[in-house]
């Protein structure tokens, strides 16, 4: 958990996020998913690296990052939202949703400053979609 408020905390710099790569950021899945133009109102920004499995949007900036590996059945707070099943954690400075049922996974990282991340992620059911199966449910 550190290090994911560790990538929130570096998108709240001066010029591009830092994202940190997720361990399966080059599965191809990854390397040719296909990001949201835009987050609600908020155009995409650059990410440091520039690489395709990272993506960001508004200042601070929301990031997503696909390569996660499956999270495992978890107490944590789970939600349908068009489809794709989201693990919800908050963090104290904003709130991370990591796709459930899927490998790898896709984690989007949310500042406070945006507001509830539930109306936020269908901008990302699209690109969830596209990560293969596991069949893991919410339940």
């Amino acid at each position: 958990m550190a290090a994911v408020g560790a990538v929130l905390l570096a998108s709240a710099c001066s010029g591009p996020p830092e994202v940190a790569l997720a361990p399966l950021s080059d599965d191809p899945t990854c390397t040719s998913i296909s990001w949201p133009a835009d987050v609600s109102t908020l155009g995409s920004v650059d990410t440091s690296p520039a690489d395709p499995s990272v993506a960001a949007w508004g200042e601070p900036a929301i990031i997503a990052r696909c390569g996660l590996r499956a999270p495992a059945p978890t107490a944590d707070s789970c939600v349908v939202i068009d489809g794709v099943d989201w693990v919800v954690r908050e963090l104290s400075d904003g709130t991370a949703a990591v796709t459930y049922g899927r490998e790898p996974a896709l984690e989007v990282l949310v500042p406070n400053a945006h507001g509830p991340v539930p109306l936020l992620l269908p901008a990302f059911g699209p690109a969830a979609r596209s990560l293969p199966e596991t069949g893991r449910r919410c339940t």
